[in-house]
């Protein structure tokens, strides 16, 4: 199934009116006499072509628009979309550009302040390289590698100081929103714990505790950068804990530091719900469900349709029931005998309950693995297998539990679909597998063999309660 955020990808692209000047790009190739040639933006770190122009006689095109760009780094694309070069777009947003395919990187702008304040930082770059790159390319030993280390953190320190002296003398600039965005926490002298050794958890408490500090939040043009997107993945996926409930706290404290900007506000939190919804890792639903309820529900998610809001809400209030932590539905079935077998009437440490279908390929592979993995290992540990057909005639049902010999299951089904289990456990593709406690508790979803079987190793031990 589709997942429901990438459908929305689309809205955030929009470009809002902020007045009646519009735009004007000015574009001048040289010894380029025909083609198109193509305007994009960054939307996080994927590219969109947004607009294009024909190339003249003389090399020029004309990039024109009646409503002026919201601000962000933008692409000149070439023809043949094999090359292109980038430009700052903020509130100037009518100039002129010249440039030589053969080094794009030594474009010249005239009426863009922005731009030139970039050029010269992308010329500093340039000057400043070109020896470390040609040292770099001819190292050969590890003393050459070593030699080079000296030289690459005195240009660190150089490029440091020009982004610092950018944000002094322009900091209302895109360009020292960019450089300030791009900055890194710096670990102060590591304290001593009780113990008179040195606090090794210092160092991530801090960075994580002053990430943001230099990033404005709150600032739009941020989103049509590569640069966003990219911290809030890091900090997400590498110094927020794990944990649905961690999780949750960080997404409405970063929320919160974009509401007074939409476009921030707009993309954030669709990074968020788009990841959360698509999570591969167990219990990162209940994070979509979350935001569901907190953002989209109230109507504080003002730019999606009616017709969007009301599948992102029904989507998530079909997850909710089944999070982790919950209690199962109840299941009221009938066997393969067409005698009552009902999920609450088991009497088991553990329960496996098991959607699935004998014409289904992925289930053709997977059940029978359950199977043996219940025979070799989770019998043992006190699990009983709870198998729902789910699609499939009565008949290939009976001859797949005959033919792979899948004696000890509770094989049932719900003829008239009472328990309207497709919605209660989300139920939309198969296999689908729940691990309960023996109070029918989830405990686990959607995972393999191998992750089941892993889950239930440390749930016996105790480690997934720790």
């Amino acid at each position: 199934m589709q997942k429901l955020l990438s459908l929305l990808l689309g809205c955030l692209c929009s470009v809002s009116s902020l007045n009646a000047q519009g735009y004007q790009i000015s574009v001048t190739l040289r010894n380029v006499q025909s083609g198109t040639l193509y305007l994009g933006h960054y939307m996080g770190k994927t590219t969109y072509v947004m607009d294009s122009a024909q190339i003249n006689a003389q090399g020029m095109a004309v990039l024109k628009g009646t409503e002026t760009l919201p601000g962000g780094i933008y692409l000149i694309v070439l023809p043949g979309k094999q090359q292109y070069f980038e430009i700052l777009l903020d509130k100037q947003q009518r100039f002129a550009i010249q440039a030589d395919p053969a080094d794009l990187t030594g474009a010249t702008f005239t009426g863009s302040p922005d731009n030139t304040l970039f050029s010269d930082y992308n010329a500093f770059i340039r000057e400043n390289t070109r020896d470390l790159q040609a040292r770099s390319a001819a190292a050969r030993t590890a003393a050459d590698s070593a030699a080079l280390r000296p030289l690459s953190e005195a240009f660190g320190k150089k490029l440091n100081e020009y982004r610092a002296d950018v944000i002094t003398r322009h900091p209302a600039s895109l360009l020292a929103s960019l450089f300030k965005a791009m900055k890194e926490p710096k670990v102060q002298a590591i304290p001593t714990g009780p113990d008179g050794k040195p606090d090794s958890t210092y160092p991530y408490r801090y960075y994580k505790a002053h990430y943001w500090d230099d990033f404005n939040l709150a600032d739009g043009r941020l989103v049509r950068t590569p640069i966003l997107e990219a911290r809030l993945e890091r900090y997400f996926k590498q110094l927020v804990a794990p944990l649905p409930d961690s999780i949750i706290v960080e997404a409405d404290q970063v929320l919160a530091k974009t509401k007074k900007d939409k476009e921030s506000f707009k993309f954030v939190l669709w990074w968020l719900t788009h990841t959360y919804e698509t999570s591969p890792v167990m219990g990162m639903d209940a994070v979509f469900v979350h935001l569901v309820e907190k953002y989209y529900v109230t109507g504080d998610a003002y730019w999606i349709t009616p017709e969007y809001k009301e599948k992102i809400i029904s989507r998530a209030y079909t997850i909710a029931p089944n999070l982790i932590g919950q209690q199962a539905a109840p299941l009221e079935l009938k066997d393969t005998s067409a005698r009552n077998a009902s999920l609450y009437s088991i009497k088991s440490k553990y329960t496996v309950v098991v959607f699935w279908d004998p014409t289904c390929g992925h289930c053709v592979t997977e059940v029978p693995k359950l199977d043996s993995a219940w025979k070799a290992s989770w019998k043992n540990k006190g699990v009983t297998m709870l198998g729902v057909r789910t699609d499939g005639t009565r008949e290939e049902w009976i001859k797949f539990i005959r033919d792979h010999k899948m004696s000890g299951w509770i094989h049932a089904w719900d003829p008239g679909y009472t328990t309207n289990y497709r919605k209660t456990y989300d139920v939309y593709a198969t296999p689908v597998v729940y691990l309960l406690d023996e109070r029918k508790k989830i405990l686990a979803k959607r995972l393999g063999v191998t992750q089941l079987d892993e889950f239930l190793q440390r749930e016996e031990s105790g480690l997934n309660r720790k």
